[in-house]
């Protein structure tokens, strides 16, 4: 079942709707959806890494646009929807903690959780419940967002092939590992807000 998974992945890189369906993974990854986009943005760099950076691209962007919906849902919804998502995710008894310390660290906490595999949604949801400024958080996502999504491009795009091969040849480990990757982003986000 994984190498179909795979297989469809590597072979979605070749359809018209490819950055469609790649664009509204990153958008819903960021307000909603716990799947992050790399499921979409490995597979598909590796099928075509000259088109890596224009993946990293498209995840930058849809990821960024995602993420003011979720301020959105943060700052408008938060009663009714956000409050639901946060509760959702276990996070209810620690939302104003992780506000509190907005006003004091909001930029490195929107610049280093987007940089890593805690759920970026939380975030999102958050800086927007905590009214941070949406133009810093808007910059913060972007580098943020960016930087991770580049350096899954640069990778790709330079050893493309020989981490296609490894990944192929070891395809349980790596997707066992990256659910292990995302469990641990959700703990970790847990303990820390």
């Amino acid at each position: 079942m994984l190498k179909k998974i795979y297989d469809w992945c590597i072979a979605a890189a070749e359809k018209p709707y490819a950055l469609w369906l790649l664009a509204a993974v990153a958008f819903a990854e960021s307000s909603f959806f716990p799947v992050p986009p790399d499921v979409m943005l490995i597979p598909m760099s590796l099928a075509r890494p000259q088109r890596a950076w224009l993946y990293a691209a498209v995840c930058t962007v849809a990821s960024v646009a995602g993420g003011v919906l979720g301020y959105a849902i943060g700052s408008l919804l938060y009663d009714s929807v956000g409050q639901w998502l946060i509760q959702l995710y276990g996070y209810g008894d620690k939302v104003e903690a992780f506000r509190a310390s907005y006003a004091q660290y909001g930029a490195w906490i929107i610049l280093l959780k987007g940089l890593t595999p805690i759920p970026y949604k939380i975030v999102t949801i958050t800086s927007g419940f905590a009214n941070y400024n949406i133009w810093l958080f808007i910059l913060f996502s972007v580098i943020a967002r960016g930087g991770r999504f580049f350096i899954v491009a640069i990778l790709l795009n330079r050893y493309g092939e020989t981490i296609r091969h490894y990944i192929e040849k070891h395809l349980t480990l790596f997707v066992l590992l990256g659910a292990a990757v995302l469990v641990a982003g959700f703990v970790i986000a847990f303990r820390l807000m």
